[in-house]
């Protein structure tokens, strides 16, 4: 079942509030986990990170910064 733009909205928000610091955190901590590794390579692990984090919720950010397709227009 699709989900409407209003929760889409609502489920975005609550990702990027939530879900950001989170992966925030957890990133910063698997980089400590390693001894200081070389910036190309902490590089490559922040960015697989964040690429892992994403994927799953590309359909709930599809389409946020458009118009809401179910509103009526007024003209």
């Amino acid at each position: 079942m699709a989900l409407s733009y209003k929760a889409r909205r609502r489920w975005s928000l609550l990702i990027l509030l939530v879900g950001l610091p989170a992966y925030v955190l957890t990133a910063s901590w698997v980089v400590t986990l390693l001894d200081r590794p070389s910036i190309l390579l902490e590089l490559a692990i922040y960015v697989a990170l964040g690429v892992v984090w994403a994927l799953p919720f590309k359909a709930v950010f599809k389409g946020i910064g458009q118009a809401d397709p179910d509103a009526q227009n007024g003209d």
